[in-house]
């Protein structure tokens, strides 16, 4: 299997690899709280993960494939208020990466994916996207990986409809990949939710997760386990890989 990581490749290294017109994938995450039972990283950790898995697959099928290192911080203001979390304006975050799409890009590569780990990030990578596609002239596939995974993601989860935060999902596949900064002991701490009223029918307001749960959490971490965990891994790069693959996603007209 050829390496993929781009930090791991020589320059010349990955020279051939936008010759050979390699699909570049930026993982783009955050550094927040997630509840009393799990580390700030969740979502960098299982961005890379899933990344690195998704990666390996795309290889597999023949495909050139480079991963770029996570951007490890994104918007999560509505966090601030539990502690933990680094957060940045749009402003700074747009800038974040336009700077890599631009480098990526001179170096000759053409087809990027932007592959977001954390909710609070989708509304201004959309955005992102929807500017520098026709600012750079090049299509940009952005996508958040549970969104295209959602029915194989429902499938594995037994007391929950998706992903949601610190959760059934995210606790499993933290046990999966680093069950030593999993506080199993803490898990019953997260139970203790004052949920108040979701809004609904297209309405929309900025909310803090404080807002809407006392302890930081979201779902059910209490059904979590590292089997279900490997198995999301697993199921979701599956997808992923499929998809990104399919040339005719990359073939559709965009201008």
């Amino acid at each position: 299997m050829p390496e993929i990581e781009w930090r791991k490749l020589r320059a010349d290294q990955l020279r051939d690899r936008a010759r050979e017109d390699a699909i570049v994938i930026l993982p783009i995450a955050s550094l927040e709280q997630h509840g009393p039972h799990l580390p700030v990283e969740v979502d960098s950790r299982l961005g890379e993960e899933i990344v690195a898995r998704t990666g390996a697959k795309i290889a597999a099928r023949g495909q050139p494939v480079v991963v770029l290192p996570v951007i490890w911080t994104g918007l999560s203001e509505h966090h601030m208020s539990f502690g933990g979390t680094i957060t940045l304006d749009f402003a700074a975050f747009s800038a974040m990466i336009e700077g890599v799409v631009r480098s990526v890009l001179r170096h000759g590569f053409k087809r990027i994916v932007l592959l977001n780990a954390h909710g609070g990030n989708e509304n201004a990578l959309r955005t992102i996207t929807d500017e520098l596609t026709p600012k750079l002239g090049v299509p940009i596939v952005q996508f958040t990986y549970w969104y295209p995974a959602a029915a194989a993601i429902a499938k594995i989860l037994e007391t929950q409809g998706g992903l949601t935060h610190a959760c059934e999902a995210e606790t499993s596949m933290m046990l999966a990949a680093r069950p030593d900064l999993v506080a199993t002991d803490r898990i019953t701490m997260a139970q203790s939710n004052a949920g108040s009223h979701e809004m609904s029918g297209g309405i929309y307001r900025w909310r803090s997760i404080a807002s809407r749960s006392a302890s930081g959490a979201m779902g059910n971490p209490a059904a979590a386990t590292a089997e279900k965990g490997e198995r999301l891994f697993e199921a979701i790069s599956d997808v992923l890989a499929e998809k990104l693959c399919n040339a005719e996603m990359w073939a559709l007209p965009w201008t």
